[in-house]
């Protein structure tokens, strides 16, 4: 009875380093994913912040300071 206890428990163990090991690749792919989301989604926030200034300021020149 011991014995099949002590296996049903290392059976359990190697279950949950299975699981362990796909949370762990799962967490980098979503830290991986969040990453990519801010570089592609915040730094061209931060390119049209000067962006649209220096557009503004070539449009305004172009037609004659009607802008």
């Amino acid at each position: 009875m011991e014995e099949e206890i002590l296996q049903k428990i290392d059976e359990q163990n190697i279950k949950l380093d299975a699981i362990y090991k796909s949370v762990e690749q799962a967490r980098k792919i979503f830290i991986t994913t969040l990453v990519i989301t801010i570089v592609t989604m915040v730094l061209p926030l931060i390119g049209l912040v000067f962006i649209i200034p220096w557009f503004i300021s070539i449009m305004g020149n172009a037609y004659g300071g009607l802008l």
